[in-house]
């Protein structure tokens, strides 16, 4: 059995970024949201130069991310994105350990005490664990099946 690896975790906003780790970023979420899932998108969508972006190394590889975007970019409560974890490093339960993290710095940064997802369907019981609850209905968005969530402070 591998040994639970120790990550390294940062936060950077967009200006903070190393041309490297920026690369490596949308690298990570190309393999995992475009390629692994099958999902044509644009994912560069102008949001990245307003986000703080979370990330996650293990041993300096990248494994782990999210994007946080402040109030009234994406929603009127600050919201976490684009949360992938490597293939390599999904058995770990990293998954959790980077949403809390990424909600902790939420609401250090954003001192709003709502934060709200549009998270994949399949993963609802996952952010419901969280602290999430769902929204409305669920909704297609870039052929996989979503629901928006929030949870409260």
């Amino acid at each position: 059995m591998q040994q639970q690896p120790v990550i390294e975790w940062t936060c950077r906003s967009f200006d903070q970024l190393s041309a490297t780790t920026l690369y490596t970023i949308l690298q990570l979420r190309a393999a995992v949201f475009v390629v692994e899932q099958t999902s044509i998108y644009q994912d560069l969508d102008g949001k990245d130069f307003r986000a703080l972006h979370i990330t996650g190394t293990d041993n300096g590889q990248l494994v782990a991310y999210t994007r946080l975007l402040p109030p009234g970019i994406s929603y009127k409560e600050p919201s976490i994105g684009r949360v992938v974890v490597a293939s390599s490093h999904r058995a770990y339960g990293l998954g959790r350990e980077l949403m809390q993290h990424s909600m902790d710095t939420c609401q250090e940064q954003f001192e709003e005490k709502a934060i709200r997802i549009s998270a994949q369907l399949y993963l609802k019981n996952f952010y419901t664990s969280l602290g999430f609850d769902p929204v409305g209905d669920p909704y297609d968005e870039d052929g996989i099946p979503h629901i928006e969530m929030v949870k409260t402070g």
